[in-house]
Formats: structure tokens, C-alpha cells, sequence
């Protein structure tokens, strides 16, 4: 394989999961490369996959194919994909539309590490959020790792990139959207606010939080309460104990 023949491509997916669920969600692959030898597990159902929708799968040396992995363990196993297919903001809101559901939204305001933001939307996922927000400047995008530690999430999440979050806000207020932002400094307990009905939910930056304006601009602010010496959760974390608190109280309205 030629440098420049990777170079051509845009993307990739590592790890057997995530690529086992491109293949499911019949999602476009330009090509998948594989560790010689690798026949056990999953692998096989992934060859059979790749086979059945005509995609051309090549083996490579393990040493050559972990070189070209952007992760710590790709599993064996790479697909080629086109770039991550962002979506528009009006899109999330169609979605919960057509669902004809009350939109549920996660904004993340400035997260920087693709682990977080893999966790955050393999949660989202599976919690039945509409969409994802994040900013196009000073935040990771979706890329390899996001992929593999989203373990696949990222083929179902609608998630629109935004020029400025606050203009993004706006926006959704006029639609009708609660802001709900998360703040340690407030004294509103997360399982104490009314998260029912239309509302996107604000998680900030891993080290600052949110950043002044966007806190200004929410509707209103809640905590998790903290009863150790740390004062603080990783940001994946929290976005699960906010989103699933939110899924309760939505599901307990029906």
C-alpha cells in the first residue's frame, strides 16, 4: 500500500465494533484493511459483510496496519470512509419532528477530548437524544478515535458543527427549546429541575465549563451535587447522569 494511496482517503473507523456497525447501518465504505491472520470473532462476520455489499477488503502486515491506526488498538481492522457528514441544526429538529417528539438536544460547549466526546455520543445514542451541537473552532471534531469509542454511535447521532454557539441558542429558543445549562456554582440540583418538554442540554468544557456567555444565555442552570474531596466529573459522565435524568422525566410525562 502506497502512502499516497492513503493519503487519498479522508477518513477512517477503527476497531471491530464500530466497523461492524457501518457495515449494519449500510453506511458508505471505501475500504476496509485487515491484520493478516485475523479470522476469529467478529472479523468473520465483518468479511461476510464487506463481501455482500462489494467493498474491497485487503490484508496488510499487523505492523504495517497498526502504523497506519490513529488509535492505541485498532483491533485489527480499519475502514476507509468518506468525512463525517455533519448535519444542520434545522435537521435535529426535523428529526424529533418526524419522531413526533419533543427535541432533545445535547450542546457541548468547547470539548477537546475525542474520548469524551465519544462517550458522550454513544450515551446520547442510547438515551434517544435528537441531535448533537458542537462549535467548529477551539473543540474536537468526529474522527478516528470519536468513531471507535463511540462504538459505532456516531453512524445513528445527527450532529451539526456551528460557527457560534450562542447565535445557535438563540435560535433554538425561538423554536421553542429550553436552554439547560450545567453549572457547579448554582444551588439547582439536576433531579430538582422540570427537564420535561422541548430542551437542549449545555455541557462545558473539561476544564472551564462553560464559558460566560453561553451560561448567560441559558434558561436556567443546574448541578451535580458533590460529596467527596473531588469537586468535579469527567465530562462524559456528567452528560450521562444530566441526559438520563432528563430521559426519565420525559418518559414518566407519557
Amino acid at each position: 500500500m502506497e502512502k499516497k494511496e492513503i493519503e487519498n482517503y479522508k477518513d477512517q473507523v477503527e476497531g471491530r465494533n464500530a466497523v461492524l456497525e457501518l457495515l449494519e447501518a449500510q453506511k458508505n465504505i471505501n475500504k476496509i484493511y485487515i491484520s493478516k491472520g485475523e479470522r476469529h470473532g467478529s472479523i468473520n462476520k465483518i468479511i461476510e459483510l464487506a463481501k455482500k455489499n462489494k467493498i474491497i477488503i485487503t490484508q496488510l502486515e499487523k505492523e504495517k496496519l497498526y502504523k497506519m491506526a490513529k488509535t492505541s488498538n485498532c483491533q485489527g481492522i480499519i475502514a476507509i470512509v468518506p468525512p463525517f457528514d455533519y448535519c444542520e441544526v434545522y435537521d435535529i429538529i426535523q428529526k424529533a419532528k418526524e419522531k413526533k417528539e419533543e427535541p432533545f438536544i445535547l450542546i457541548l460547549d468547547g470539548i477537546e477530548d475525542p474520548h469524551n466526546l465519544g462517550s458522550i455520543i454513544r450515551t446520547a445514542e442510547t438515551a434517544g437524544v435528537h441531535g448533537i451541537i458542537i462549535p467548529k473552532r477551539r473543540a474536537v471534531a468526529v474522527n478516528s478515535t470519536v468513531n471507535k469509542v463511540s462504538v459505532g454511535a456516531t453512524q445513528y447521532m445527527k450532529i451539526a458543527r456551528v460557527n457560534n454557539i450562542n447565535d445557535t441558542i438563540n435560535n433554538l429558543k425561538n423554536e421553542g427549546i429550553w436552554i439547560c445549562g450545567t453549572d457547579i456554582s448554582t444551588d439547582n440540583c439536576y433531579y430538582n429541575q422540570n427537564l420535561k418538554g422541548p430542551i437542549a442540554i449545555v455541557i462545558g468544557n473539561e476544564g472551564s465549563g462553560i464559558s460566560r456567555l453561553v451560561k448567560e444565555n441559558c434558561d436556567f442552570l443546574v448541578k451535580i451535587p458533590m460529596q467527596g474531596k473531588i469537586t468535579s466529573l469527567n465530562a462524559s459522565v456528567s452528560t450521562g447522569i444530566i441526559v438520563y435524568e432528563t430521559l426519565k422525566q420525559r418518559i414518566s410525562k407519557r
